[in-house]
């Protein structure tokens, strides 16, 4: 027992003291008597309070980071061959068959013996538990850190160990409680939590109240904010340490995600039968209408304390109210680390072989594109019109035209998007001399989100001006950026091709931007708290809570930052958004993808919301094809790029394009198509425990399904 124990915990605790060192971490009693590092020890890591301060550092260090940027294998998240969880959901679709999301999740055959996404084993939280059990029964023997030093000290440990355990629980729900080092591997606890083996699995219920307590005990030792230039634990130089507001939206957080029908409802999301169901490991067992009403009290005293502070933490608002200016705003809140919109925020300086730092932002290059996110169909319709008008697919793209093939008499249909004579897809244009005048025509964040045909290649993200220049961007078949890898110019076979740009018609933009905007640039950091985030949860508490009237403001303060109009303005009547309940919660859940792309926003979103019709819904891309007019005055195509001998030659930029659209093919889900309420889908709101950990009777129960 001892042995199968430590094979887990004890292995995957080696060498994390800020020291360097690589020597196997002992537990308990063992590591006292001689710390990682050979002759470093802990009578000497707490002799000296700049040595705690490296150790706090490291723990610091295991932090998730959610964008790949390694392949050491030393954690799961840091591995560009592993890809993200939004591309598990109708927002993204993976094009590299060597991808983990494509090998195994698209094909349904991933199992307990791989390692999750999110990993149970490997990624660093035991590791982050050890330490932190380790600095609050080590730090009163350091001699000059007075009360108020080590409070906080301690109190970024108690934040940094509440977050780890965060990270597991949408996916694992119950888990080990360990509060102490471990002396044995058999050893049984006796708290607040009941009496059970140390590597026992606690309840859903549990573990959220961990969570909850150690942010709590955490708050009010710890800072509002990094903004003060007296204090030097204060100053804006500790940017990225936890906070007061890091802990109270933490909590406010998992109060959210826990009152969510997959956790806090009178049925089970598997049958019932399983020992996690019933034992209340991966849910309440029961719906309480107040773990709604404690989430909302949580985020009610997060709103309070920070208008306290002068409301510290609060949007990025646009200095021009145009579409460049609302696209510097939503994309400077999110990249730049010291925006008043992140509230927590982790960061690496790893570098992966020769591709630089981040190698995933490398391989979202035009040449590489293994780790694109290709956004969906799906996702660029649930974007509105600028004024704020959803976008319906059955009645924007109104004009069908059926046409034949020479080649081979086959027939396919095509639609258009026009306002008069012209597209207004992506952008409206009005004709003036020598070419057209153009305005955006959707909400800004999509820009932000995806590429689309007709923009601009770049918008310096440090831009003075705020002004967009470059090339066009062509995303057409047979364009400069497009090219085939969608269809083929000439005998319109589908081609969607892999490692390529835009293969579902649209290319992927957040975080990645491109080479003059942002490439690989070393403090590329990953947000884990933010205000949008955080606004948008508080609006499904509002809505959830009966107050559907506040919730819409809340929503609304999204949307007024891009310039759109409130999501109760008439076009949305029919919803009856501020007494249906259910309609509201709808176009949250649309909000957050549209604020919240690429943040795995939508993977929580679709698991905590048992969202398995997310799951099943086969996805589409879109062939776009640009129109010019031939010596007939006949609309036709011109599968070629317009930069370079056409615009050269006098062509008007292009201004009006058919649409075709098309399920995708590549990596095509096993899902798709099956029953949302089938076992064989709800299995997948949980992810598997390691299988070999499992067997070895320790304490894990693996979860429904697996």
């Amino acid at each position: 027992m001892k042995k199968a124990f430590h094979s887990i915990f004890a292995a995957i605790l080696a060498g994390m003291v800020a020291t360097g060192c690589t020597d196997e971490v002992q537990m308990g009693n063992a590591f006292l008597d001689k710390a990682p590092g050979g002759t470093t020890n802990l009578d000497s890591i707490f002799s000296n309070p700049d040595y705690v301060n490296q150790l706090l550092t490291g723990i610091y260090n295991r932090q998730y980071y959610g964008l790949p940027y390694n392949n050491t294998g030393k954690n799961q998240a840091a591995s560009p061959y592993n890809g993200k969880l939004d591309a598990l959901t109708d927002l993204y679709q993976m094009h590299w068959s060597s991808c983990k999301v494509w090998s195994s999740y698209y094909t349904a055959t991933f199992s307990a013996k791989e390692d999750p996404l999110i990993s149970y084993a490997n990624d660093y939280v035991w590791q982050t538990v050890h330490l932190v059990s380790i600095m609050k029964e080590n730090i009163d023997r350091c001699p000059g850190l007075d009360d108020k030093q080590k409070r906080y000290i301690l109190a970024q440990a108690k934040a940094l160990q509440a977050f780890g355990y965060s990270l597991l629980l949408p996916h694992y729900g119950g888990l080990p409680i360990i509060d102490h080092t471990i002396s044995d591997a058999a050893e049984t606890v006796s708290d607040e939590y009941g009496e059970r083996r140390i590597g026992e699995r606690c309840t859903f219920e549990q573990t959220v109240d961990a969570i909850v307590k150690w942010c709590d005990e955490a708050k009010d030792d710890l800072y509002w904010a990094y903004n003060s230039t007296t204090d030097a634990d204060a100053s804006s130089r500790q940017t990225g340490r936890w906070t007061k507001a890091g802990v109270m939206a933490l909590k406010a957080q998992v109060l959210w995600l826990a009152a969510s029908p997959l956790y806090n409802s009178n049925e089970p999301y598997y049958d019932g039968s399983s020992d996690a169901e019933q034992k209340n490991l991966v849910w309440y067992g029961n719906y309480d209408h107040s773990r709604w009403e404690r989430a909302l009290k949580a985020f009610e005293e997060f709103w309070a304390e920070n208008q306290k502070n002068g409301d510290y933490y609060h949007l990025y608002q646009a200095a021009a109210k145009n579409l460049d200016g609302y696209r510097l705003a939503y994309r400077r809140g999110y990249m730049y680390d010291d925006s008043p919109e992140n509230i927590h925020w982790t960061k690496v300086a790893s570098i992966y072989g020769t591709q630089g730092a981040y190698s995933w932002l490398n391989w979202n290059t035009w040449s590489v594109n293994r780790s694109n996110n290709h956004p969906t169909l799906e996702y660029i319709e649930m974007f509105p019109w600028s004024d704020g008008k959803p976008f319906d697919h059955d009645s924007d793209f109104k004009y069908k035209e059926s046409y034949t093939a020479e080649k081979d008499g086959s027939n396919w249909d095509v639609y258009t998007c026009l306002s008069g004579t012209y597209d207004k897809l992506f952008y409206t244009y009005k004709e003036i001399r020598g070419g057209f005048s153009k305005t955006y025509s959707r909400d800004p964040r999509l820009y932000e989100n995806a590429t689309v045909s007709g923009t601009l290649e770049n918008l310096p993200l440090n831009s003075p001006d705020g002004k967009a220049t470059g090339k066009v961007m062509e995303l057409w078949v047979g364009g400069q950026n497009a090219g085939q890898c969608v269809k083929h110019p000439t005998d319109n076979t589908l081609v969607e091709s892999l490692t390529s740009y835009c293969p579902t018609g649209f290319a992927a933009y957040k975080y990645v931007l491109n080479q003059i905007e942002w490439h690989r640039n070393p403090n590329m950091h990953w947000n884990v708290l933010t205000i949008p985030d955080m606004i948008l949860m508080y609006a499904e508490c509002l809505a959830e809570c009966g107050r559907n009237a506040d919730a819409i403001k809340q929503v609304d303060l999204v949307r007024s930052r891009v310039g759109l109009k409130s999501i109760n303005s008439s076009y949305n009547s029919s919803k009856n958004l501020e007494s249906n309940k259910d309609n509201l919660i709808e176009e949250i859940l649309r909000e957050r993808a549209c604020e919240l792309g690429l943040t795995n926003a939508r993977y929580i979103d679709m698991i905590r919301r048992k969202r398995g019709d997310w799951m099943v819904k086969p996805l589409h891309g879109m062939a776009t094809y640009r129109m010019i007019k031939n010596a007939k005055n006949q609309w036709v195509r011109r599968n070629a790029p317009w930069f370079g001998d056409d615009k050269e030659g006098g062509m008007a930029e292009p201004a009006r394009f058919e649409y075709e659209f098309f399920e995708l093919q590549q990596g095509k889900r096993v899902l798709w198509g099956k029953d949302p309420n089938s076992l064989e889908v709800r299995k997948w709101f949980m992810m598997p425990f390691p299988q070999d950990e499992i067997n070895k009777g320790y304490g894990l129960i693996q979860n429904p399904g697996w």
